[in-house]
């Protein structure tokens, strides 16, 4: 694999970040003080052909890959993780599973509206007492009248009030990987229902609730891919999304350091730029390293993931791993390098430190990923 991008994504690169500077960045504020992802935007994310990255061209997407949605995912995460992951959610993480396992009729109701922005998308797997282990979930969908009937609870889910649609994972069998199927559920759907936003530490921009699920009856047709067989296609579904976020991890680490170099060389203490400093210095280059490292793996993850590689599996989890870690580092050290003005709410790096914590507990934990690279060792 090339160490570098090709001419193709490095030209997708520099459109994404004029996209973002353009239609963004301006909304970033504004979004962050209202607790909402800016509705506009979306169509025009859909009619720039950002959220049909994966999708067939058949549906009104671009067919592409892994590799253009981590370049996306970067980018998108210089400006706002709120605003990112609201996007990356329903492209990329819930719309990828009608993709690969939605019904023609699945496909042709939702894959083009959501590729156009004009849908939104939502996946409802965490519950209350059941995150990392999706094998237990206890959400629970009973056959009748010639459907299903869904009930149970889910929480921390992202979009949840803006999801015209929601990808549900709910029980079918007895306990365990093989008795998992997941639904369609739409919006407005009766016993379906949304508790109040859950104030976070960050990701103020992004939609996340609990979603409540009261005797909501859905037709046969609403089965994603195969009854009993949603464990694994979550899993399936798990690897573009920690391609995402290990993206988002780089797209924060990137915009720091640019942030902090700049206040390193502009702000002066005891006479003197701070970058007349040793220890500065040599802080923003082992900051600089990391980065590049994170970048390197996402990268790798990302084409190994698009060609069908056998390790690709192991790649994603180490890119997962490292794009979060190395996140949370390196805009820790922006932060400290800011001094006082890194603390003050209003400070970009202050809003990176808090979007990028989440990055190493949301689409699997450190642990788990650690947990991917280590079971061949365990007795």
């Amino acid at each position: 694999m090339p160490f570098e991008l090709d001419t193709e994504h490095e030209d997708f690169r520099a459109s994404c970040r004029a996209f973002t500077d353009r239609a963004v960045r301006p909304l970033v504020d504004a979004a962050e003080r209202d607790g909402r992802f800016p509705d506009a935007l979306w169509t025009e994310l859909g009619g720039a052909g950002l959220l049909g990255l994966v999708t067939p061209e058949e549906h009104g997407g671009s067919g592409g890959g892994a590799l253009a949605v981590a370049v996306l995912a970067e980018e998108l995460a210089r400006a706002s993780g709120g605003i990112a992951v609201t996007a990356l959610v329903s492209a990329y993480m819930a719309a990828p599973h009608l993709v690969r396992h939605g019904s023609p009729a699945q496909q042709e109701r939702w894959l083009g509206p959501l590729a156009a922005g004009e849908a939104v998308a939502a996946i409802a797997v965490t519950e209350p007492g059941t995150g990392s282990d999706v094998a237990r979930i206890s959400t629970r969908a009973r056959r009748a009248d010639g459907g299903w009937t869904l009930d149970g609870r889910k929480m921390f889910i992202t979009n949840a009030e803006l999801a015209d649609v929601l990808v549900v994972a709910a029980r079918t069998g007895e306990s365990g990987r093989s008795g998992v199927t997941l639904f369609l559920v739409e919006r407005d759907t009766p016993g379906l229902s949304t508790g109040n936003p859950l104030p976070k530490m960050g990701w103020h921009s992004s939609d996340t609730r609990e979603v409540v699920l009261d005797g909501v009856a859905v037709a046969e047709d609403a089965v994603v891919g195969q009854v009993d067989r949603g464990f694994y296609q979550i899993m399936d579904g798990f690897q573009l999304e920690r391609i995402a976020l290990a993206a988002m991890g780089v797209g924060h680490a990137a915009e720091c350091l640019g942030l902090a170099r700049a206040h390193a060389g502009d702000r002066t203490a005891f006479g003197a730029p701070l970058t007349h400093l040793q220890t500065v210095r040599h802080r923003l280059a082992t900051m600089e390293i990391e980065l590049e490292a994170a970048r390197l793996l996402t990268h790798q993850a990302a084409a190994r993931l698009d060609a069908g590689h056998p390790e690709a599996a192991r790649s994603v989890a180490r890119a997962k791993y490292l794009g979060a870690v190395a996140a949370n580092r390196i805009v820790d050290e922006a932060v400290q390098l800011f001094g006082g003005a890194g603390f003050v709410e209003e400070s970009p790096v202050a809003r990176h430190y808090r979007d990028a914590r989440i990055l190493r507990i949301g689409g699997g934990t450190d642990e788990i990923q650690l947990e991917i690279l280590t079971r061949d060792l365990a007795p």
